[in-house]
C-alpha cells in the first residue's frame, strides 16, 4: 500500500467504514461511473478525510475501481464509503450501459460490420 507512509497504512480500513463489512446499497460494480454532485447541497463534515478526497476525485466521472486505486483502498471499503455519500445526496452513481438487451444492439451497423470481416 502506498500513500507515502513507510511504515503502512495509519487508519485500517475497517474504521474507514466505522466497522461495516457491506454497503448498504447495491448501486456499485467496479465500473459504476460516480460523479460529484456540483454544486453539493451542504458543507458535510465527514469523520474521514477519504470522504473528502473522494468528492474530489468525483470532480469528473470516474469508475469504481479507478476510485479505488486511487485511494489506494480495497473496492469493498470504498463501495460502502460512496453509498454514504451517495445516501447524503453528494453524488450520482450511474451504472454501465448495457448492451446485451436487442434494443442497444443497431442491427444495421452489426450486419455491416459481419460482412466487412467476410472480406478479409
Amino acid at each position: 500500500m502506498s500513500g507515502g507512509d513507510e511504515a503502512g497504512r495509519l487508519v485500517r480500513p475497517f474504521a474507514l467504514t466505522g466497522g461495516r463489512t457491506r454497503p448498504s446499497r447495491a448501486d456499485f460494480t467496479l465500473i459504476t461511473t460516480v460523479t460529484a454532485v456540483d454544486p453539493p447541497p451542504e458543507r458535510t463534515a465527514w469523520p474521514q478525510p477519504e470522504h473528502g478526497r473522494i468528492l474530489r476525485l468525483c470532480a469528473r466521472p470516474v469508475a469504481v475501481a479507478e476510485l479505488a486505486a486511487h485511494l489506494d483502498l480495497p473496492v469493498s471499503v470504498v463501495v460502502i464509503m460512496l453509498c454514504d455519500l451517495l445516501e447524503a445526496g453528494l453524488i450520482t452513481a450511474r451504472p454501465p450501459r448495457s448492451v446485451t438487451g436487442a434494443h442497444d444492439l443497431d442491427l444495421d451497423l452489426l450486419q455491416k460490420v459481419r460482412d466487412g470481416l467476410g472480406r478479409i
